[in-house]
């Protein structure tokens, strides 16, 4: 889940605390090593991009690219995860530095045994979510969740009833300079 690296419209939360030229290019140069760092034979990584005009624009070539859709954070999630046919899908922010191949491979293990693996983040929210091969998502799915509030994770976990949900790793996605680890902060 990607979001087109522009002036105030992208980290918002974070330009308040490093200036939006800085979280800018925070994002830009976050969105380009994560790319290099997850590129890996054993899945296939397709952008979800926002604004939906921005699907052809900005992106590495080479790379599949969906738009978003319209709706709030859980309907834009929920279509992506019903939109693959074949296989488990995860999905992730494009918000956290410290993810590694051996993260999204252990939310793809996961889905072996559980219908929808979380990987949690400190703050109450979560970096990846992910649901088995078949797994029918309800049409509740992922509605009336407290998005950015430490209720997220929980919210959303109820929206899936009767589910078996795996955690994952913890890491933590960058909302606002607290979150940045200081060497990334300045361009």
């Amino acid at each position: 889940m990607v979001k087109a690296p522009r002036a105030g419209r992208v980290k918002t939360r974070l330009a308040r605390g490093i200036g939006t030229v800085a979280a800018v290019w925070w994002y830009r140069h976050q969105v380009a090593g994560l790319l290099r760092r997850l590129r890996d034979p054993r899945w296939r990584i397709v952008l979800a991009v926002s604004p939906d005009r921005a699907v052809d624009r900005t992106w590495p070539k080479g790379l599949g690219r969906v738009s978003q859709g319209r709706g709030d954070l859980g309907d834009r999630m929920r279509r992506q995860l019903r939109s693959v046919s074949e296989g488990a899908v995860v999905l992730i922010g494009s918000d956290i530095p410290g993810v590694k191949p051996a993260h999204i491979s252990r939310a793809f293990r996961a889905l072996g045994s559980a219908d929808v693996v979380f990987g949690p983040a400190p703050d109450g929210g979560y970096w990846l979510v992910g649901v088995r091969r078949g797994c029918a998502l309800a049409t509740g799915a992922m509605r009336g969740v407290r998005w950015s509030t430490p209720y997220a994770l929980a919210d959303t976990c109820a929206t899936f009833p009767g589910m078996r949900i795996t955690l994952v790793d913890t890491l933590t996605d960058v909302d606002t300079a607290a979150d940045l680890p200081q060497r990334q902060i300045t361009p």
